[in-house]
């Protein structure tokens, strides 16, 4: 990796570039760097002999209709307030290298944009608010930000001018640096997304209250909990995918073996990163009794034959929309007795929580469903002592089945996190509602309540399933499900 010539910072190298505009100070570089400065003659050539490569005409964006809408929506909600919504900043990962960007969901969700510094400002109309997108505009190349800068076009690529953004995204642009002051000027109720932005929020720091700006992060979080047709598209997409990624995991098991569980991991990041933005979250790829432990993302274990994989992951698509599917695999093809066993007991569980998925039943009946059938086999095998209605009433059954049997899934995998627990899991399905249904077994290797053939084994089956008009439908029926056909579908892809 190349080294920039000045400051490690975006506000740094503005502050310099300021500086040098009204100063003619020099050009501070970075410690260390190989070139003691720019010439004069330098600088001067670097401003000119450029094409002009403005984009003229462009499309909006596929979801801009569905933004709007639900911009709207949250004007509604909170009329005569000025609403501010940023993307977030770039975090460093180690002195001057940064985590990839990941725009804030609730940025995002209202405006289709995922690029860093970004901020939605909802100020307050007479019919409503006026909605502006603040963005960074094209690197300066009078001031030589656009090679000087470590976040500079020619380092980190071409981003759209503010016209080209307007027409993406159907919302006027502003220079997003013009921002804070504005805020600061501002006056009337405000609230704003915390977390992601710390220079915004200090310019909102007199103008804004915790309370207020926690009702507008659980308004957000409520709102995606039904899909419009547009996400319900997006996460077909993320699921199609992450059911191609599962069937290069299989392929190339002999390989893994050979290897570690890395091998998995990479294999399916793969996938992920060719035919969308990145994987969803860690990628849980468990072999053998790591499998019991729920979210091992280390992924540096052996892959042995007779052992199982169990394989959690989801592609997450470029519009931020992520799967979230597990099979649990027989290594070498082959189902023993016991894995084969306890795998069906999550597999009958499995199918009771998803025919409990429908509008108009209750949220939780999906996850009682399942964990009554999983509390009887625990029963029916002599693990723990019935009957079954007490082992449910004292939550016995969770010694092996750990957690919940499934949660909302959108632009987060754990979408709609901060909605109100009445809106969530007290409420009722409703068509346009997504989620997870992933009951399982997990016998710890140092279990010594079960015989010992039952211990390092750990089970999950998790689909995702969209709820209906008239029932639901399971996105990633793509993958089979049942012992019998997993074993023909990984004979088939390995022959």
């Amino acid at each position: 990796m190349s080294e920039a010539l000045i400051p490690e910072t975006p506000e740094a190298v503005l502050e310099d570039a300021a500086d040098q505009a009204d100063e003619e100070e020099p050009i501070k570089q970075r410690k260390n760097g190989l070139y003691p400065g720019v010439s004069d003659e330098l600088a001067e050539s670097m401003k000119s002999g450029w094409a002009d490569t403005e984009l003229h005409g462009l499309e909006p964006i596929a979801q801009a209709a569905h933004t709007a809408a639900r911009r709207a929506a949250l004007s509604a909600r909170f009329p005569g307030e000025r609403l501010v919504v940023p993307a977030g900043n770039l975090k460093t990962r180690s002195n001057d290298t940064e985590y990839p960007f990941r725009a804030s969901v609730e940025y995002a969700y209202l405006t289709g944009n995922l690029t860093e510094d970004g901020v939605l400002v909802l100020e307050p109309a007479a019919d409503g608010h006026k909605a502006t997108i603040y963005l960074l505009p094209r690197s300066d190349r009078e001031n030589g930000e656009f090679w000087l800068s470590g976040q500079g076009e020619l380092w980190v690529g071409r981003r759209h001018s503010l016209s080209e953004a307007e027409q993406l995204y159907g919302i006027p642009a502003s220079d997003v640096r013009e921002l804070p002051d504005k805020l600061r000027e501002a006056s009337g109720p405000v609230r704003v997304v915390r977390g992601y932005d710390a220079g915004i929020e200090a310019a909102l720091t007199d103008k804004v209250t915790g309370e207020r700006d926690a009702e507008l992060k659980v308004f957000l979080s409520e709102a995606r909990l039904v899909k419009d047709e547009f996400e319900a598209g997006e996460l077909q997409k993320a699921v199609d995918s992450t059911v191609r990624g599962f069937e290069d995991v299989v392929r190339v098991l002999d390989r893994a073996e050979a290897t570690s569980e890395r091998y998995i991991e990479g294999t399916f990041f793969l996938r992920a990163r060719v035919e969308g933005n990145d994987i969803g979250y860690g990628s849980i790829c468990a072999a053998g009794p790591h499998a019991c432990t729920l979210h091992w993302v280390r992924n540096d274990g052996p892959v042995r034959s007779g052992d199982l994989l169990l394989l959690d992951a989801g592609v997450e698509t470029h519009t931020l929309y992520t799967a979230d599917v597990t099979r649990t695999l027989p290594v070498n093809g082959t189902y023993s007795e016991i894995q084969k066993k306890i795998y069906d007991a999550v597999y009958e569980a499995q199918e009771a929580g998803i025919a409990a998925v429908r509008p108009g039943a209750k949220y939780r009946d999906f996850h009682d469903a399942a964990q009554r059938v999983l509390a009887e086999r625990l029963v029916e095998w002599g693990l723990v002592e019935g009957p079954v209605e007490r082992v449910l009433e004292l939550g016995l059954q969770r010694r092996w089945t750990l957690h919940g049997t499934g949660h909302m899934l959108g632009m987060d995998v754990h979408d709609c996190a901060v909605a109100r627990t009445e809106t969530y899991v007290d409420a009722t399905l409703e068509p346009g509602m997504c989620l997870t249904v992933e009951p399982g077994l997990y016998f710890q290797a140092d279990d010594l309540t079960v015989p010992e053939e039952y211990r390092g084994i750990g089970v999950r089956i998790e689909d995702d399933i969209l709820v209906t008009e008239d029932g639901n439908r399971n996105l990633s029926a793509g993958l089979p499900r049942r012992s019998d056909e997993v074993e023909a579908w990984m004979a088939a892809l390995t022959a």
